[in-house]
């Protein structure tokens, strides 16, 4: 297939854009390679998928030098000018939207960049494949829809109208615009509520790589709501395994859990982390941060039912994988 990837500059962009190059499949990425973290990390995934910094020019396609069937152009999702561009010119068989304005603690800082990534990006997005006839279509949503949901292990089933941060509220407008453009275009959508992704080449802004950089640098690391947290902690190739099975059997409608469906406390995560380094943390205990949850579980029966969906990394090798890459990579 020809396939958009957009946030392919991103962490779960990249390991999908380069699952679908090593099978054969032909992909555009997209990135608009904001500066929310290190850009220079960003640049090194791409290089990864041979696209070199220098060849990158906005609103340009850029050709890798690794992978024949690979072009990369930096552009911002809420330039429906360039979006409809990119889509008359390649015709797409299918879309895969990761990027967007990332984290939950951000979305307290710059409310407005959510807005116009998540918000206008997606419906500029849905009219290109409306417009440009693209009838598959995955897009990532999150946990963070589940807001005070109290009930777990969390289910699609349940209701999802007490998001506790503006970013969980995006992507719950995601899914409603999806069902819209599905119900009136017959437009294929699934969405994929991500659980807690780690793995090689993660976010700088997220746990795993934030703990290891202080324990390995001797600093403290901030343990919030006191370590009484749980994460349904997935390692990334089982993440882009489920991904690209929504992929190559696109739903009517759909939203599917897409985790472990094995949460794991916080401090098990730490010691874990801990032993794999080879250094104990030292830790800040602090109060809960706004926009957080103190747990996450994914029920994930409807994604293993209709795609036999089955995670099977062990945090302890997954942990293991990413210190090994994280002692080795540097950007």
């Amino acid at each position: 297939m020809k396939i958009l990837v957009t946030g392919t500059a991103g962490f779960i962009g990249y390991h999908l854009a380069k699952k679908l190059l090593e099978r054969g499949d032909e992909v555009i990425g997209l990135d608009n390679i904001n500066d929310y973290y290190d850009v220079n990390l960003k640049y090194a995934r791409l290089n990864e998928l041979g696209i070199k910094q220098e060849k990158i020019e906005e609103n340009r396609l850029a050709i890798s030098t690794t992978y024949p069937k690979h072009k990369f152009i930096k552009a911002n999702l809420e330039d429906s000018e360039t979006i409809n561009r990119l889509f008359q010119t390649e015709k797409f068989d299918a879309v895969c939207n990761l990027a967007a304005q990332a984290g939950v603690r951000y979305s307290l800082e710059n409310p407005h960049a959510y807005i116009q990534s998540n918000i206008v990006g997606f419906m500029n997005i849905l009219e290109a494949c409306r417009n440009y006839n693209v009838k598959n279509l995955a897009y990532a949503s999150s946990s963070s829809v589940y807001g005070l949901n109290k009930s777990q292990p969390f289910k699609t089933t349940d209701k999802t109208d007490t998001p506790v941060s503006l970013y969980a509220a995006t992507k719950k407008s995601n899914e409603l615009m999806a069902h819209t453009y599905s119900h009136l275009y017959n437009i294929q959508t699934t969405g994929l509520r991500f659980f807690t992704v780690y793995g090689p080449w993660g976010r700088p802004d997220m746990a795993p790589m934030l703990f290891a950089d202080a324990i390995t640098n001797d600093r403290a690391i901030n343990v919030f709501n006191h370590g009484k947290m749980s994460r349904d902690f997935t390692y990334i190739d089982d993440i882009v395994d489920g991904v690209i099975k929504v992929i190559d059997n696109p739903s009517k409608f759909a939203v599917y859990n897409i985790g472990n469906n094995a949460p794991l406390s916080l401090m098990e995560f730490i010691e874990t982390l801990e032993k794999a380094l080879g250094r104990e943390a030292k830790k800040n205990f602090m109060e809960m941060q706004p926009g957080d949850v103190e747990s996450t579980y994914a029920d994930t029966t409807p994604l293993v039912e209709d795609f036999g969906y089955k995670p099977d990394t062990k945090l302890v090798d997954g942990i293991a994988k990413f210190v090994e890459w994280y002692k080795r990579v540097k950007w």
